[in-house]
């Protein structure tokens, strides 16, 4: 019996051994069966910067806003870069690259919007085609993230900015109130005799946001209705700035200047009060002087002024806007009935727009070189402006022009100023890039 209970306790011992051995065996099992599942999905997970959907690559989200707001001068909030290079790199030039379908709704519409000016309300005023609002600007060689207005009213807290020049100039601004009012509605706070110089108040933000019309950024006697009809030649002083927005200079922490078109009108120079030539008069009593003459003295003033060392508005020097008027004028029977953009060398630039670009582009590099600080950027909006000749109002700068009348009657046609929502809008996608990056 002993030997037998032996036997039995001695099984016993070995069948425990192997059981033993056999949970020890799964054990590990479990464990290399552990890493290998963690180490695989973990790299499986991971959350890739940039999204990808069925049309396309999305840009990444912005970042959040931090929770409390510091108060920044211009040379705190951006790097010191003059140029149109942007987001690290050195080869990306935001101002070239092509026109690309957007499949989007607009950011807003003429129902969402209610600072758009009549003659820019396409939609309301009865173009038939919309097809112009689903494109937007990319650049070739690097991503354009869409315009936040969140984040632009964030950045500009306490701040106040203007935009001084022509009626392009208060175009730009309709677009970025229209942008900014799905944040917040801003309250109109100032406007001159002839509604072409306003100022808006943002209150969450303390942001005051500012158009001064100032087509020549010059001392000038202008006289010419709001149609465009002049009764006699402009009294232009070429060494004089405009104290309707130099007055109030000091006042603004980021301006954008432009000039353009209206140095193509007729108009008589003085410099030191003394009459030294005019353009395009056809009197024997005053020497014929060119307009790029005006305009490079206009701009040389204006610069000079600005880069001033005691001077520390951030300012953007925006070029040229051609225009698409075909067969014709605005005053004699010029129109714009294209649908389409034009792709890059479809269309070149026109003799007076090349030279205006050319002299902005000459003295923007010679105020640049003498001023010792950052804050003047280039925003050459010049060729990304000319491939969109299907964005303007055209004869549909008054209310449903053809309404009871024969399609074929001459209507004045207004192929300058842009259509809202239209083209102008991806400038605010460029001007915070230029804000933000550089």
């Amino acid at each position: 019996m002993k030997k037998m209970k032996l036997a039995i306790t001695n099984t016993q011992i070995i069948l425990n051994q192997k059981q033993n051995q056999v949970l020890v065996k799964i054990a590990i099992c479990l464990i290399l069966i552990g890493f290998t599942y963690h180490f695989y999905f973990s790299s499986l997970i991971q959350i890739p910067p940039v999204i990808v959907a069925d049309d396309g690559p999305k840009l990444p989200s912005p970042p959040s806003l931090p929770p409390t707001v510091v108060s920044l001068t211009p040379s705190d909030q951006f790097p010191e870069n003059n140029t149109g290079i942007q987001q690290g790199s050195l080869e990306c030039d935001i101002f070239t690259g092509e026109w690309v379908r957007d499949r989007t709704s607009p950011r807003y519409t003429n129902y969402s919007c209610s600072t758009i000016e009549p003659h820019q309300n396409c939609m309301k005023n009865g173009r038939p085609d919309s097809d112009y609002i689903h494109w937007r600007w990319s650049p070739f060689d690097c991503s354009l993230p869409i315009f936040d207005p969140k984040m632009f009213l964030h950045y500009m807290r306490n701040k106040s900015m203007a935009f001084i020049g022509d009626s392009i100039s208060r175009n730009h601004v309709q677009s970025l109130l229209c942008i900014l009012s799905q944040v917040e509605e801003a309250i109109e706070v100032y406007h001159d005799e002839e509604y072409r110089s306003k100022r808006w108040f943002f209150g969450s933000y303390n942001f005051t946001l500012s158009v001064i019309w100032s087509p020549f950024l010059l001392k000038a006697n202008i006289f010419e209705d709001n149609d465009g009809h002049s009764s006699g030649a402009i009294e232009l002083h070429l060494d004089e700035l405009n104290s309707v927005w130099a007055n109030e200079f000091s006042n603004f922490n980021y301006i954008m200047i432009s000039g353009g078109k209206w140095f193509l009108k007729t108009a008589i120079y003085y410099e030191n009060n003394t009459i030294i030539g005019c353009h395009n008069c056809n009197k024997e009593n005053l020497t014929e002087t060119t307009f790029d003459y005006a305009y490079r003295k206009a701009l040389r003033t204006a610069l000079g002024f600005i880069t001033n060392p005691s001077h520390k508005v951030y300012t953007f020097l925006r070029t040229t806007t051609p225009d698409h008027f075909e067969n014709g004028e605005w005053n004699t029977g010029g129109y714009c009935n294209r649908t389409a953009p034009f792709k890059d060398g479809e269309v070149n630039l026109r003799d007076v727009d090349m030279i205006m670009r050319d002299i902005e582009l000459e003295e923007f590099e010679n105020a640049k070189e003498f001023m010792n600080r950052p804050g003047l950027r280039l925003f050459d909006t010049t060729r990304l402006s000319l491939l969109r000749p299907d964005g303007h109002p055209g004869p549909y700068r008054g209310f449903h022009p053809f309404d009871g009348k024969d399609r074929d009657v001459h209507v004045q046609n207004d192929c300058l100023h842009w259509c809202l929502p239209g083209p102008i809008d991806s400038w605010n996608d460029l001007m915070m890039s230029l804000l933000l990056h550089g």
